[in-house]
């Protein structure tokens, strides 16, 4: 598949911190796809190096939805500023604020969110935000997330403090191996602490933040498991569990994607499972549409 859409990096400053991240822009858009990465990561998660063929943001441009993965506050531009990202409704409102200066005023018509990993905790913070509003938000895509690490992952997480990586948490990441490219194996891993919050984050998220946080989601939500994650538990009665947390949705799916490990984007696998985003979001945009329809004829 040839995919030759272009993207672009865009800084934007947002109470005096820069935010950066990368733009892929359709003509007339059906929808605004907001992309969130996890840790160690940069938005070149989702427009994988090298492989165009796997990068999300070219193929939904290609498919019609103008595209943006944000540096996470603490990552690119904004990685000099932690005092400012501190707290979680700082970090909100830096996001907030990029999407708004990125894409200009009319950027919150038909906005879906996508998050991986640690991503996941900021989408689920914005889509339950008070800045965003109900009509205009139209579904989640949650993925490399839960609510229990997998037992072998809680023995590492014991090891992490917020200036050094855990040992053996790249092999948590990264494997199996052969699931992704080579270059992107040797060239997106990523050695670095990440930002100074996520240790408390990561903490706190599987069992208080996550089930606190999930009843208040209002919108479609599409939640992805690879078929070697490593880093979570994903078993039926956790997966129900999950489920069971988002009572305020219309629907919640759950896409177990063969073939993939914990960074599904960058897999070698990657291009069928954005092709299932994609189709959730179309599925979205049309519900959301009917519904639009409905009150108006109402």
């Amino acid at each position: 598949m040839s995919i030759s859409t272009a993207v672009r990096p865009r800084v934007v400053l947002v109470d005096g911190v820069p935010m950066s991240g990368l733009l892929a822009e359709a003509a007339d858009p059906r929808a605004v796809i907001v992309a969130i990465h996890g840790g160690a990561s940069t938005a070149a998660y989702f427009d994988c190096p090298g492989h165009p063929s796997l990068s999300l943001l070219r193929i939904g441009a290609a498919n019609g939805f103008t595209m943006l993965a944000l540096d996470r506050p603490g990552y690119g531009s904004s990685a000099p500023y932690q005092d400012a990202m501190a707290r979680p409704e700082q970090r909100v409102a830096l996001a907030h604020g990029a999407i708004d200066k990125i894409l200009g005023p009319n950027s919150r018509a038909c906005l879906f969110l996508v998050g991986h990993s640690a991503g996941c905790e900021l989408v689920v913070r914005m889509a339950t935000d008070d800045h965003v509003e109900r009509s205009d938000l139209i579904g989640l895509e949650l993925a490399g997330t839960g609510v229990q690490y997998d037992a072998a992952m809680a023995d590492i997480m014991k090891s992490a403090t917020a200036t050094q990586r855990p040992t053996g948490l790249r092999e948590m990441l990264w494997q199996p191996a052969d699931l992704y490219p080579p270059d992107v194996l040797s060239g997106m891993t990523n050695s670095s602490t990440g930002a100074l919050y996520e240790l408390g984050m990561t903490k706190s998220w599987p069992r208080q933040d996550f089930p606190a946080l999930a009843p208040r989601v209002q919108v479609p939500v599409q939640f992805s498991v690879a078929e070697h994650e490593r880093v979570w538990r994903s078993d039926p009665e956790t997966l129900a569990q999950i489920g069971a947390m988002f009572t305020a949705s219309p629907r919640f799916v759950i896409n177990e994607q063969s073939g993939t490990g914990h960074n599904l984007s960058l897999s070698v696998n990657a291009a069928a499972y954005h092709e299932k985003v994609l189709s959730f979001v179309e599925e979205c945009v049309v519900a959301h549409s009917d519904t639009a329809e409905a009150t108006e004829a109402g």
